[in-house]
């Protein structure tokens, strides 16, 4: 089943849905792509992802440490 990350974490952020472990999977897989434009081409060495987004990983990150 392909889903559609940018739009799970899109209304996880918005709080139309939950943040659960497919929002964090979904995470995963938007991150990775990002990387990897990142070593396709410098010119997109200055994206990143929103304020928000960047706390949902923190989020991530503490969830898992606990």
């Amino acid at each position: 089943m392909d889903s559609n990350h940018f739009q799970i974490v899109s209304e996880s952020l918005s709080q139309d849905r939950g943040v659960d472990e497919r929002t964090f999977a979904s995470l995963s897989v938007l991150a990775e792509r990002l990387e990897r434009l990142k070593e396709l081409d410098s010119v997109f060495s200055g994206v990143g992802f929103s304020p928000d987004v960047e706390a949902l990983q923190r989020r991530k990150n503490a969830v898992a440490i606990a």
